[in-house]
């Protein structure tokens, strides 16, 4: 039976995100919206404004038009925001790219999406370049966020004198083209419309106390889905303050948290073993956290009490993915006595059915299957791939998570296992059939096969299991060093095991169930 969210449904205006975002900020247009962590500069919502109409004309003088993809290969900064609303104001679509991506994956997405331009930062550059090159971009498609000779920057789109565009973008218009391994397979565009990432902000704030007052850590990347709608798209929502961070490193984390008096920090659960555990925590005055929100992978109760204990805060999870915009189940503020196992409730707008995988039949609570759901979150599909959309959305429009959950008599949910092969290593996504595609390329390895284990701290990470030809020698360093030379570092496979043969199924499908019950059996 269907279980709906026990929160009444909110109503989602059509309009675009740049008008819902954009058109009132509460009498705080000269407060700052975002910050820059380590330098302090700032910028107010009136000046965030501004910059995001001057890079819309100044795309539109470029030839950039409605339904153009423009892709960001950036860290967090405030100027992030600015460029990806400054692309929606554009009437164009922004396609946001993993800062750890090596040039051969940045140029998949470019080459998929079909982007026009991209904006990096000097850093960046030489992967940005090469990833360009690649996919066809001349060398003037490139715009730094920053500065760099013989590139386009920031600044020079803000020096345009042309007309900000008329807007023409439609509430079922594609907003953004975030890559994700869905279920299984290679990274994918998934299709978020303007009406998607709105509805979920509305539903997001039903669950949480987030207002003008508020202070948000963003140290979980802008790129990804998470730090993209719940920290940068949320605290513009609320007119709070958005402080940024371009990448996680624990000293800097806590000196920004305490000097900012930060209120409210989303993590991963890899930074709440840092925050229980680190002595050097001690070190930084942390008493003005009130919630510390984790989502990306599962966080472990026990671990998540440690932490609130050790900060006196409040500890929450939640779950979602990409294809939900991301944010389906949350646990809200006023309800820290939820288990925390659980991922809390349905959003509101929000249907899901639990359906077990072998027998395709519906149960109930106390049962176990995989989570459905339905909602104005959903995403139209995947973007070129009609048969993964297929597999992943029905025709009722429930969206097929791949994940195993149970869900009480009250609506709460909790995840319990994983129908999909993806491995989530630190919260990212790490598809085995890429690792596998991959190991294939080295004349030595016969067969490979990958899946997720877990490592001495509990983290799931990739282990090979590989087929050696015959007659030759490969260590397991060799392996891993033949994997991290040609891929992003999350995706590093990190334990490798020589056998045999692979187990196949009669149609050629890897086993993995039999290679985990391998796993399972050693320990």
């Amino acid at each position: 039976m269907p279980v709906r969210s026990p929160y009444p449904d909110v109503e989602i205006p059509e309009i675009s995100l740049f008008d819902f975002l954009f058109t009132d900020f509460g009498g705080r247009d000269a407060e700052p919206a975002l910050i820059d962590g380590g330098s302090g500069a700032s910028i107010s919502f009136a000046e965030l404004r501004g910059m995001v109409e001057k890079i819309a004309a100044a795309l539109a003088e470029r030839g950039i038009a409605k339904g153009d993809v423009v892709g960001i290969f950036a860290p967090n900064t405030p100027y992030y925001a600015a460029v990806f609303h400054g692309i929606l104001r554009a009437n164009a679509i922004v396609t946001s790219a993993n800062s750890l991506y090596s040039p051969g994956e940045l140029a998949h997405q470019l080459t998929d999406s079909g982007a026009k331009l991209l904006f990096t930062v000097s850093p960046f550059l030489d992967r940005a370049a090469a990833a360009a090159e690649q996919a066809g971009l001349p060398a003037d498609s490139i715009i730094v966020l920053d500065a760099a000779e013989g590139y386009t920057s920031l600044h020079d789109l803000w020096g345009t004198t042309a007309a900000t565009p008329a807007q023409d973008t439609l509430p079922t218009d594609t907003a953004v083209l975030p890559y994700s391994s869905g279920t299984t397979g290679l990274a994918k565009g998934v299709i978020l419309t303007h009406r998607n990432l709105v509805a979920n902000l509305l539903q997001i704030q039903q669950m949480g106390t987030v207002t003008g007052d508020t202070r948000i850590l963003a140290v979980l990347p802008f790129f990804h889905i998470y730090g993209m709608t719940v920290m940068m798209n949320q605290g513009l929502h609320a007119n709070a303050t958005v402080i940024t961070m371009p990448k996680f490193d624990l000293p800097e984390f806590l000196r920004i948290i305490a000097d900012h008096r930060i209120q409210r920090v989303y993590i991963a659960p890899p930074v709440a073993v840092a925050l229980a555990k680190h002595p050097i925590v001690d070190q930084y005055d942390l008493s003005c956290i009130d919630i510390i929100f984790s989502g990306a992978a599962p966080l472990d109760a026990e671990l998540g009490h440690a932490m609130g204990k050790r900060l006196g805060c409040t500890v929450l999870q939640g779950y979602g993915m990409t294809e939900l915009s991301p944010v389906s189940h949350c646990m809200p503020d006023d309800r820290p006595d939820l288990d925390l196992n659980s991922s809390g409730f349905a959003l509101p707008n929000i249907v899901c059915k639990l359906v077990d995988p072998e027998t395709g039949e519906e149960v109930g609570p106390g049962g176990r299957g995989e989570l459905w759901v339905k909602g104005p979150n959903v995403m139209v599909g995947y973007l070129n791939n009609p048969e993964a959309t297929a597999i992943t959305l029905d025709d009722e429009g429930y969206l097929h998570t791949g994940d195993v959950a149970e869900v009480t008599e009250d609506g709460v949910f909790s995840i319990v296992d994983r129908v999909k092969e993806l491995i989530k290593y630190k919260g990212y996504q790490v598809p085995p059939a890429e690792l596998e595609a991959l190991l294939l390329t080295n004349p030595k390895i016969a067969d490979a096969a990958v899946i997720g284990v877990r490592d001495d701290e509990g983290e799931e990470v990739p282990k090979a299991f590989v087929v050696l030809q015959d007659g030759v020698e490969l260590s397991a360093d060799d392996v891993m060093a033949f994997v991290a030379e040609r891929i992003a570092p999350h995706k590093k496979v990190r334990v490798v095991e020589f056998i045999d043969v692979i187990p196949k199924s009669a149609s050629g499908k890897i086993l993995r169930k039999d290679l985990r019950a391998r796993e399972a059996a050693k320990a």
